[in-house]
């Protein structure tokens, strides 16, 4: 069996394990009389103002003529009101009714209690698991997030092994280097954390919705020069300038402490970092090349004078 046709096998087997977790296949969802597609119109006329039909079809990605009879048999029950929009009188606009408000509510309430009870004998590191798994699941099948905005923040418990990880992983997927990167990583982490300074270091956490997207380390090298270390930014969060944010706190920071110069080593084939170091005003001081993590490579200083 392929690895396509094993990532193919275990999705159609959560798709039937999840399926049978929410009664998607009862005949009425949340032991009511209303099938999961009614209840999914429910929702979104609760949470959404000024839709039409059209806009459902889009956001259930559900067959027209399907959801016609689904909307026709809410509104004959009296739970969708069906309007003119005020700006234009072609657009015929849904809204729930005080009744579908109320019959909404009443769903609303059992499905949380129904997840309540599903979730209650987890520990709270392993929701904490399973809400991070579960927005994991959604963006690697195309979910877009509804806002990219990160935050920074201190490191905390599990950070350093995260990072450590999703580094080696990365640069494996992204340019085929071997384990023997995550051991330099875990490495110089393991050294962060033991010989800790808090006076003259410091590590960012980039977060997004919930989930580590990049980090940075500062580090004293002695009283003059700092090093910059193990920048990296994720994928879903590239194009939003985080990896500049971060080496512009190094740079914020390692003003205010009277360091003098930073320096960093990096190599050349990573292009994108290359340029963030340059637009910081980082200069090329030296270079050579090296074979490192199954890899020809040509490692490389830079430098900037605070």
């Amino acid at each position: 069996m392929t690895n396509l046709d094993k990532t193919v096998y275990e999705v159609r087997s959560f798709n039937r394990f999840h399926t049978k977790l929410v009664g998607a296949l009862d005949e009425g969802l949340l032991a009511s009389n209303f099938p999961l597609v009614q209840v999914r119109i429910l929702f979104e006329l609760a949470n959404n103002e000024n839709l039409a039909a059209a806009d459902l079809i889009e956001r259930l990605s559900i067959d027209r003529g399907y959801l016609s009879r689904m909307i026709s048999a809410l509104s004959q029950q009296g739970l969708i009101n069906k309007a003119p929009d005020a700006k234009n009188k072609k657009r015929i606009v849904l809204s729930l009714s005080d009744s579908g408000k109320e019959i909404f509510d009443q769903l609303d309430s059992a499905s949380s209690r129904e997840i309540s009870e599903l979730i209650s004998t987890l520990s709270h590191q392993e929701r904490s698991e399973l809400v991070s798994a579960l927005r994991k699941v959604r963006r690697m099948l195309g979910e877009q997030p509804s806002k990219r905005e990160y935050s920074l923040r201190e490191p905390k418990p599990g950070d350093m092994g995260w990072i450590t990880h999703r580094q080696g992983l990365l640069y494996n997927n992204e340019y085929q280097w071997d384990w023997k990167f995550e051991a330099l990583v875990s490495q110089i982490v393991g050294d962060f954390v033991v010989n800790f300074n808090p006076e003259y270091e410091r590590c960012w956490i980039a977060e997004m919705n919930g989930e580590v997207v990049g980090s940075v380390f500062i580090v004293r090298e002695s009283d003059t020069t700092a090093k910059l270390r193990l920048l990296y930014v994720e994928q879903a969060a590239r194009g939003l300038g985080l990896g500049q944010k971060l080496v512009d706190e190094c740079i914020s920071f390692s003003r205010t402490k009277g360091y003098q110069r930073i320096e960093l080593w990096t190599n050349s084939v990573l292009h994108s970092a290359r340029k963030i170091y340059e637009a910081a005003g980082f200069k090329l001081i030296k270079e050579e090349p090296h074979h490192s993590f199954g890899q020809d490579l040509i490692g490389q200083v830079w430098a900037l004078d605070l």
